[in-house]
């Protein structure tokens, strides 16, 4: 009896140094899947702040190509302004073309 009282204290014994190293096994794996998540976390923090630059950084772009856009757009305005004087222009030099040849004529006919 005595030998069945040891055998069975010792099988408790190692039943719990299994339940122990069961249960050290099993928290370790769940501090290292805790570890991984937090990990994981951290680079998802560090990926928001690297998108919230870049949109930052984006939206300045976009300010400074719309005052490019604004630039452009007044100089097409000027062009077409200088484009239209330019019309004028020309059309008083083709008449005073014209006209050149008439006082050619007359003084053509008054050497005659």
């Amino acid at each position: 009896m005595v030998w069945a009282a040891a055998t069975m204290a010792s099988a408790s014994s190692t039943s719990a140094k299994n339940l122990f190293a069961d249960s050290k096994t099993l928290l370790a794996k769940r501090v290292q899947v805790n570890v991984n998540n937090m990990g994981s976390i951290c680079r998802q923090v560090n990926r928001g702040s690297q998108s919230a630059d870049m949109l930052t950084h984006s939206a300045r772009n976009m300010a400074l190509q719309e005052h490019a856009i604004k630039s452009s757009e007044e100089n097409l305005h000027r062009l077409n302004i200088l484009m239209t004087h330019l019309g004028y222009q020309y059309e008083a030099i083709h008449r005073s073309a014209y006209a050149l040849e008439n006082v050619k004529e007359q003084v053509r006919d008054m050497q005659r």
